[in-house]
């Protein structure tokens, strides 16, 4: 339970729901009781302030203390405080309580001297002692204790609504991730068909999209793979059922061991031996174990040289091969052969899909600090459903398991891993009907 994301976040809010109320109600603390203090400051103040006068009065009309204590009696039961008032020598004349009167007073803290404008000096002192805690019942701060009560009922009812609400939330927001945590599982189990309804515009949606859009890729990436295994046995199982017949025939006497059957043997153990290579090329570069052996080299003439190799080929099926080289080309930084390599996949793929009379260009032009080399072909191009996945291991766009154009599956995807490991891209560009061009680029040496 307290692992669970709901808890979380329930503990979340709960915590920022407390902080918050816990430190509004401290400044608002704060604030009141320093507005009580201040203003029964000033009620003490404007209370002395009118005793002061109505003393100085009594003394202006009288000219004596005589009668003055039933007055400061009534103040002292009014306000609820210690009332003292002494003469000009310091002698008590009336106290509120009745038992110092006539006695010297000699307090601990000064009064408040009642001289009137027409005196010339002081005609006594007034003493107002504090009032004892929780003395005055009229006090503000009764009314500061029921704002605190008030203040205390609206935190907790705030604080139950919030729970509330935020168990509400949590569990509007928990929803689509219990859906993708099931759907993951029955994906994870071999269900790639499952996909999650969830259409909101947020973070969640945007998760459910590449959630959705990771489970179409595992259903493509897994129906390329069985299509894989599939062409894989059918590419093993044609050539090894070849060499299976010729031997049988040798070994019935039906055929003889001349140079002819050796031939065809040693044709069929060299297909079987670049279907592995491809296998173990594309197993290693996507794993990154890729070895490349880099230095400076001139990309004409690695151009010039895969041409030649595919040349006797393209005569034989009277498709012209023309290459277009600027001048001073400069030196890139590659592996030659693994770059030979990508020539020979990209050249093999043009001749492969280009009808006798066509034609194959070869280009390498400098692009900034880069090299650009294009092959394109007159072939019947590629379908616009087909080219985002052109470079996909075990895509192909021919089904068929002809070994004239169908292949493997495997030459585009490991020039795009051997082109990538050098730091440069590969691209494709394609019209049905006319032909496609393939451009890679590679870093010029430093």
């Amino acid at each position: 339970m307290t692992h669970s994301l709901q808890f979380r976040l329930l503990a979340a809010f709960t915590l920022v729901i407390l902080v918050t109320i816990g430190a509004a109600f401290f400044f608002i603390n704060q604030a009141t009781q320093n507005e009580i203090r201040q203003s029964e400051e000033h009620v003490e103040q404007v209370r002395a302030t009118r005793m002061e006068f109505e003393l100085s009065m009594y003394y202006s009309r009288q000219g004596d203390w005589e009668g003055i204590q039933p007055f400061v009696e009534q103040w002292g039961n009014l306000y609820g405080q210690p009332i003292i008032v002494t003469d000009a020598n310091e002698t008590v004349v009336a106290d509120s309580q009745g038992s110092l009167l006539g006695q010297q007073y000699h307090p601990d803290s000064p009064g408040r001297p009642l001289l009137p404008p027409w005196e010339e000096r002081a005609i006594g002192t007034l003493y107002i002692s504090p009032v004892p805690p929780g003395a005055d019942l009229a006090s503000p701060a009764i009314v500061y204790e029921a704002i605190g009560r008030f203040f205390l009922r609206g935190g907790l009812l705030a604080v139950a609504l919030a729970l509330l609400i935020t168990f509400l939330l949590s569990r509007r927001i928990l929803t689509p991730v219990r859906a993708l945590t099931q759907t993951a599982r029955r994906l994870g189990k071999g269900d790639f068909s499952q996909r999650i309804e969830y259409r909101d515009k947020g973070e969640l949606g945007e998760l459910a999209q590449a959630f959705n859009s990771m489970a179409t890729d595992l259903e493509r990436n897994e129906a390329l793979r069985r299509n894989m295994v599939a062409d894989v046995a059918h590419e093993l199982r044609s050539p090894l059922s070849n060499i299976r017949g010729y031997l049988e025939a040798v070994s019935d006497g039906v055929v003889e061991p001349n140079a002819e059957t050796i031939n065809s043997l040693s044709e069929e153990v060299v297909l079987l031996s670049r279907l592995v290579d491809d296998l173990q090329d594309l197993s290693l570069a996507e794993a990154g174990e890729l070895k490349l052996i880099r230095q400076a080299e001139d990309i004409g003439k690695l151009v010039n040289r895969g041409v030649a190799m595919i040349q006797g080929q393209a005569i034989a099926k009277d498709v012209s091969v023309t290459v277009d080289l600027s001048d001073r080309l400069p030196l890139c930084n590659v592996d030659s052969h693994r770059i030979s390599q990508v020539l020979h996949n990209l050249l093999n793929n043009a001749l492969s899909h280009t009808p006798k009379g066509g034609a194959i260009t070869v280009r390498a032009r400098q692009r900034d600090n880069q090299v650009e080399v294009s092959v394109a072909d007159t072939g019947e191009g590629i379908p616009s459903e087909d080219l985002p996945y052109i470079f996909e291991r075990f895509y192909r766009v021919d089904k068929s398991r002809s070994r004239a154009t169908g292949g493997s599956g495997l030459g585009l995807t490991i020039a795009r891993r051997l082109v990538e490991a050098h730091g440069g891209r590969i691209e494709v560009q394609s019209e049905l009907g006319k032909g496609s061009c393939f451009t890679f680029t590679l870093p010029v040496s430093e």
